[in-house]
């Protein structure tokens, strides 16, 4: 898959470089970052690296992107977000933002955006998106439900983070889904 940068004015969406790495530590080491996700624990400098300079490029290449989130005014790397394989099922999505950065909507925007190429013909091309979260990742669930995503339930044990199986909440969006957010998320 060609590589692709996104925007929508006021996030953009572009794969991480290596300037990206010392931000991406620092972000990954943010307990709540380690609590809701399956990035190692602790998380150090060579782990960015790898990420950005193997993991990112190999998804890329089996047509599974991921891009950094940085503010369009100034450019600042503050999270990820990107789509994981899942065997026999729908694309999921995954994102994080940086403490520093939080709560300006940039997570549901960029969010958006992805989802956006996953439906399009000329991005993934694909019908549905999945996304899961560990039970409780209340963050998560708010940004999923407002870029229009439906709960569906939980999942048992549905999830493991460092070799431990989690309960998860699912929730899909559809590419003929309306925008907006959704009611009749447990929240």
């Amino acid at each position: 898959m060609e590589v692709r940068t996104l925007t929508d004015g006021a996030v953009v969406l572009s794969p991480p470089g290596p300037a990206g790495v010392d931000t991406i530590t620092e972000a990954c080491r943010d307990p709540l970052i380690a609590r809701w996700t399956t990035v190692p624990s602790p998380y150090t400098r060579a782990d960015a690296l790898h990420f950005v300079e193997e993991v990112v490029p190999a998804k890329w290449a089996q047509g599974w992107p991921d891009w950094a989130v940085r503010t369009a005014a100034d450019g600042v790397l503050c999270g990820m977000v990107g789509f994981v394989p899942r065997e026999g099922s729908d694309p999921e999505i995954g994102y994080w933002i940086a403490p520093t950065t939080r709560r300006h909507g940039l997570a549901t925007a960029a969010v958006r955006l992805a989802c956006g190429f996953a439906f399009a013909p000329d991005g993934m091309n694909v019908p549905r998106v999945a996304w899961r979260a560990f039970v409780g990742n209340r963050a998560s669930a708010a940004v999923a439900r407002r870029a229009g995503f439906r709960y569906e339930g939980i999942a048992r044990n549905g999830l493991l983070q460092r070799g431990v199986p989690r309960d998860v909440w699912v929730a899909g969006l559809s590419a003929d889904d309306p925008p907006g957010p959704v009611d009749g998320w447990p929240l």
